[in-house]
C-alpha cells in the first residue's frame, strides 16, 4: 500500500512537503487530480499517479497546464473535489482558463496549486504568483510548514465550496522540498461521480453572461475578505509595540530571529496564511498600536503595498517598510541570517553577526555545473548538428527540458530561449529577419505541451526552419513522467493510448520528415544536412530513450567503453562532446566505466578509433 494511503489517524510520519500536500488532499476527499509536471511541484503529481493505481482517485498527466485546469474545472463543476497542480510558470499557460473560471466558479471544491520558485533553482523566472490571485479575484492560501500545508488542504477545499470559487494554494521551493514530521488525520471518503445541472446562462461565458458573473465574483471577493479576517491561518503572536507581518517560510525565519535577538517581549507578529484578499480589518487593527511595522516576504512587495494602502486609510503615520535597498530584496530566497540581520537593523537592536568559520585552509570544492547525463542521446544530436552546420553560423533556438543544457560549452547548442514551446515560434521569427539557417530544438513532452501550434504556424506561413524533435520517450527533466507519446504498456500501465509524433507532424503538413537514431552519428549528420538543404519547414525526429530512465527500468544498456593505447591525445571526444564519463588522468583521457552507458558516440568520432568496448 502507498504510504500516503495508510489509514492511521494520529500516526506521525516524516514527509517531504509535497508528500504532505498530497496526503492532505487525500484526507480532504480528493477524487480528481490533473497536472503538467514541473519542479518544484512534481512530487505531488508523482504521488497522485501512484495513489491512483491503488485507489478511486482519478489522476492524469495532462498535455499542458491550460488543459489540466480545464479538465479539473469540468470535474469540479460536476460536484467532484478536484485539484490542479503546476509550477509557477505553468499558471501563465493556464491563465486564459483561470481568469474566466473565476467568473464561472465551481460546484465541488477546486484547489489550484502553484509552486513558486524563488532563486530559480529549476525555472526561467521567479515570478510571484500571488498577483494571479489579485488579477483573477481568487483566494490565496500560503502554508508555512509541511504540517500546515497538509492541514490547509482540507480548509482550501472547504473554502472553495463555501465561496463556490477555485482556491489558489501557493507554495515555494523551500516548503515543497523540505522534510518534516506530519501527523496523519482521518481520510474523508471521496465522491468520485457527480452530475452537472444544465444552466447555460450561468456557465456559457458570452458577454451578457460574463457581465453578470463578474458582479458575482466581486461579491464573493468581499465575502472572502471577511473570511480572511476570521481565518485561523491569519493569526497574531506576541504583544509588543514593534510589528512584523510575514507569510510562508518567512514566518519561520522571523520567529527564530525574534527569539535569537531576545526581543520576544517587544515584537508582535501577524502571520498571513490567507493572503488574498488581504484581511483589511485585521491588519488595520494590528498596526494601530505599532511604533513601526516591517513586512517580511520573499518575492514582490505584494503584502507591503497592501499594508501601506490599509495604513493610509486609517491615517497610520508611522513607518511601514519591507522591500528596500537597505532591507529586503525582491531577488531570490531569504535565509535565517538575512532575516535576523534586517530585523535587527530596522528596529535598532544591537546585533553582531557571528564570524563565519575560517575555511581558508580548506580547498575549494570542484564545481559541478548542470550537464547532460553520460550517454544522453541529446548530446549526440547536438554534436551531429554542430558537424552538419560547421562554418554556417546557424542560429539555434531551444526550449525547456534536459536538452536546454546543450547551450553550455562544448556543445553550445542553444542561442535563444523564452518559455515552453517557444523554440518553434521564435525560430519562425528569426527565419524571416536574418540571413542564416535556423534550427529549432524541442523535446517530445514539450512538443505536445505547446510546440504543435508553432509548427502549424511555420507550415502555414512557409517559414524556412529545421525543427529537431528530441524524442527520449519520457518527460525526463522533471522526473520521468509520461506524456502522450509514451508507450504506457511498456511501463506496465493499461488504459492509455500512444500518439505518434511522426503522424502528428505529417498531419500538420510537413513534407520533409526524417527519423534518426542519434547514436548513429554518421547517418544523423547526413540526415541533418539534407534537412537543412530543404527550403521550407523540415522536421527531424531524433528517437532514442532517455538512458537514465532505461537504466531505471533495467533495460539493456551497452557495454562501457575505454580509451586504448591507440589514443594520440587529440581529445576530440572530450572537447567536442563533454560527456561526464570522461576524465583526465596523467594527461590522458579516461572513461569512468560506472558512468559510461555504452552509447558509442565517442568511439565513432575518435580519429584513431582508439575507444573500444570493455570485454566481458
Amino acid at each position: 500500500m502507498h504510504k500516503l494511503l495508510v489509514d492511521q489517524p494520529g500516526a506521525k510520519k516524516f514527509l517531504l512537503g509535497n508528500e504532505a500536500i498530497a496526503r492532505g488532499a487525500i484526507e480532504a476527499g480528493l477524487a480528481f487530480a490533473t497536472t503538467y509536471p514541473g519542479t518544484p511541484s512534481s512530487e505531488i503529481s508523482l504521488n497522485f499517479f501512484q495513489i491512483a493505481q491503488e485507489s478511486d482517485l482519478y489522476f492524469e498527466y495532462s498535455t499542458n497546464e491550460k488543459v489540466a485546469l480545464e479538465v479539473a474545472a469540468a470535474a469540479a463543476n460536476a460536484g467532484v473535489r478536484s485539484m490542479c497542480v503546476m509550477k509557477h510558470v505553468g499558471v501563465n499557460v493556464a491563465a486564459d482558463a483561470l481568469m474566466t473560471l473565476a467568473y464561472v466558479g465551481v460546484r465541488g471544491g477546486l484547489v489550484i496549486l502553484t509552486a513558486d520558485d524563488p532563486y530559480m533553482f529549476s525555472s526561467q523566472n521567479e515570478q510571484d504568483n500571488r498577483y494571479y490571485g489579485k488579477l483573477s479575484g481568487l483566494p490565496i492560501l500560503e502554508p508555512s510548514s509541511a504540517e500546515e500545508a497538509k492541514e490547509m488542504m482540507a480548509y482550501a477545499f472547504e473554502l472553495s465550496e463555501q465561496l463556490a470559487e477555485p482556491v489558489i494554494l501557493r507554495t515555494t521551493t523551500r516548503l515543497n522540498h523540505s522534510t518534516a514530521p506530519v501527523v496523519f488525520g482521518e481520510m474523508k471518503k471521496p465522491v468520485t461521480f457527480g452530475d452537472f445541472p444544465k444552466d447555460p446562462f450561468n456557465y456559457v461565458t458570452v458577454p451578457a453572461v460574463s457581465r453578470k458573473l463578474h458582479i458575482k465574483l466581486l461579491k464573493n471577493l468581499e465575502k472572502a475578505e471577511e473570511l480572511a479576517c476570521e481565518s485561523a491561518y491569519n493569526f497574531i503572536k506576541g504583544s509588543g509595540s514593534w510589528g512584523i507581518i510575514c507569510n510562508g517560510v518567512s514566518y519561520n525565519y522571523v520567529t527564530d530571529a525574534v527569539r535569537d535577538l531576545n526581543i520576544v517581549d517587544k515584537v508582535k507578529i501577524l502571520r498571513v496564511g490567507f493572503s488574498h484578499p488581504m484581511p483589511k480589518k485585521l491588519i488595520q487593527s494590528f498596526i494601530k498600536d505599532c511604533e513601526k511595522v516591517l513586512v517580511v516576504e520573499e518575492g514582490e512587495p505584494f503584502m507591503e503595498e497592501t499594508v501601506k494602502a490599509f495604513a493610509q486609510e486609517v491615517q497610520y503615520t508611522n513607518t511601514v517598510m519591507g522591500k528596500d535597498s537597505e532591507l529586503f530584496s525582491r531577488l531570490f530566497e531569504f535565509d535565517p541570517a538575512m532575516v535576523r540581520t534586517n530585523i535587527a537593523k530596522y528596529f535598532g537592536v544591537p546585533y553582531e553577526a557571528k564570524d563565519l568559520p575560517d575555511l581558508s585552509d580548506i580547498p575549494e570544492l570542484p564545481q559541478r555545473p548542470p550537464t547532460l547525463c553520460a550517454g544522453c542521446s541529446h548530446r549526440a544530436v547536438f554534436y551531429a548538428v554542430n558537424e552538419a552546420t560547421e562554418g554556417t553560423g546557424s542560429i539555434r533556438t531551444t526550449d525547456i527540458g534536459c536538452y536546454t543544457l546543450g547551450f553550455l560549452p562544448p556543445l553550445s547548442a542553444g542561442d535563444f530561449l523564452i518559455c515552453m514551446g517557444s523554440s518553434v515560434s521564435t525560430g519562425c521569427g528569426f527565419s524571416k529577419t536574418i540571413d542564416k539557417k535556423v534550427i529549432s530544438f524541442i523535446g517530445d513532452s514539450t512538443f505536445f505541451h505547446s510546440g504543435i501550434p508553432g509548427l502549424v504556424n511555420a507550415v502555414f506561413n512557409n517559414h524556412d526552419i529545421n525543427l529537431i524533435i528530441l524524442d527520449n520517450q519520457i518527460t525526463a527533466m522533471t522526473g520521468h513522467q509520461p506524456h502522450p507519446g509514451v508507450d504506457m504498456k511498456g511501463m506496465n500501465y493499461e488504459g492509455f493510448s500512444q500518439i505518434s509524433i511522426e503522424s502528428v507532424v505529417k498531419g500538420i503538413g510537413v513534407e520533409h520528415i526524417s527519423v534518426i537514431k542519434p547514436y548513429n552519428v554518421k547517418k544523423s549528420i547526413a540526415a541533418i544536412k539534407e534537412a537543412i538543404d530543404h527550403k521550407g519547414v523540415s522536421v527531424i525526429i531524433a528517437k532514442q530513450g532517455c538512458t537514465l530512465f532505461e537504466r531505471s527500468l533495467k533495460k539493456h544498456v551497452g557495454k562501457p567503453f575505454y580509451v586504448s593505447d591507440k589514443c594520440k591525445n587529440h581529445r576530440n571526444c572530450l572537447n567536442d562532446l563533454g560527456c561526464p564519463a570522461f576524465y583526465v588522468e596523467d594527461e590522458k583521457v579516461r572513461i569512468n566505466p560506472t558512468l559510461c552507458s555504452g552509447c558509442s558516440v565517442c568511439a565513432q568520432i575518435c580519429p584513431e578509433h582508439a575507444i573500444l568496448p570493455l570485454k566481458s
